[in-house]
């Protein structure tokens, strides 16, 4: 009886003990309960958010907006904007101020509405909807330094963006060559900014080497000084052949402009796309009729020099 008295004490105390632990059990069970249906705690990270796949699936749909695009696009080509000075040796290639600014607006009376050849892309193979209105793309070939001080002006207050097919070497300051600080003023005005290789060389005459060096080092250079993808290729004075078109290709461009009067076809060949060029003394009424006169063309052959 002693021994059970003396014990007793000690027997309550495991009694106590043990109660107390499975208490802690009990209520350690609930809590785990309690954070697992209320999304607490610190759960591992695959369980913290849904795979990765389902956001990268909600990221095409929202790029493929519609159905491809179907519409056929006059591209226009401008050189120099100002007025030919005495001696010029290509003053066909001059458009006054005034007449480009009649121009874009007669367009603009007509429903055009500018677009970049990115953008006629992206609606042709993804659907992305244009701008309000009829698209046309603006193209400036060479890199003067008139399109930036007045082609840029009369653009921008119309809300419209442009296409510069720039000559990576540079045109000199004395020929009226845009800087790049001008250049990178385009850019960020919206226009896009393209290529005609290195130097403006006749591509038709030039070796694999040679030609590798215009087309896509010049591809290279061009996004490395100004941060652009440069998608578009411009032949010089509009001369290719199989050669020139497979290099083009190789260096990645999505396609190309030629000189070749029409309108750019989505059914046709992209590194054949043909352009309507605007010459010294065009009406704003000659204009149009270019434009429309010019749909239903053919396109450009396998090669022209």
């Amino acid at each position: 009886m002693a021994n059970r008295l003396r014990n007793e004490p000690v027997f309550r105390r495991r009694r106590r003990t043990a109660a107390v632990g499975a208490g802690l059990v009990i209520a350690a069970a609930v809590a785990a309960i309690i954070v697992a249906s209320t999304g607490g705690g610190s759960p591992p990270a695959a369980a913290a958010k849904p795979p990765s796949s389902g956001v990268h699936k909600q990221r095409v749909v929202v790029v493929r907006d519609g159905p491809h695009g179907t519409e056929s696009v006059p591209i226009l080509m401008y050189h120099v904007i100002g007025s030919p000075p005495p001696g010029a040796p290509f003053p066909g290639l001059y458009v006054t101020q005034s007449l480009f600014a009649a121009q874009m607006h007669a367009l603009r009376a007509a429903g055009y509405h500018a677009v970049t050849m990115n953008q006629m892309w992206d609606n042709w193979r993804r659907g992305t909807p244009l701008p309000k209105g009829k698209p046309i793309v603006i193209s400036f070939d060479n890199g003067y330094e008139s399109q930036k001080l007045y082609a840029l002006p009369v653009l921008r207050a119309m809300g419209w963006v442009a296409v510069e097919n720039l000559q990576l070497s540079g045109l000199p300051f004395s020929q009226g060559g845009l800087n790049r600080t001008e250049v990178r003023d385009l850019i960020r005005a919206g226009w896009e900014l393209d290529t005609q290789g290195w130097n403006h060389a006749d591509l038709v005459t030039l070796s694999p080497s040679e030609l590798y060096f215009q087309v896509t080092v010049a591809r290279r250079r061009i996004q490395r000084l100004y941060h652009v993808h440069a998608e578009w290729f411009c032949y010089p004075s509009g001369h290719y052949d199989a050669a020139v078109i497979a290099a083009v290709k190789a260096a990645g461009f999505r396609g190309s402009t030629t000189t070749w009067p029409g309108w750019a076809n989505p059914a046709e060949d992209p590194y054949r796309l043909p352009r309507l060029r605007v010459l010294n003394g065009t009406s704003p009424a000659t204009l149009l009729s270019l434009i429309s006169g010019t749909h239903s063309n053919s396109p450009p052959g396998p090669a022209f020099s």
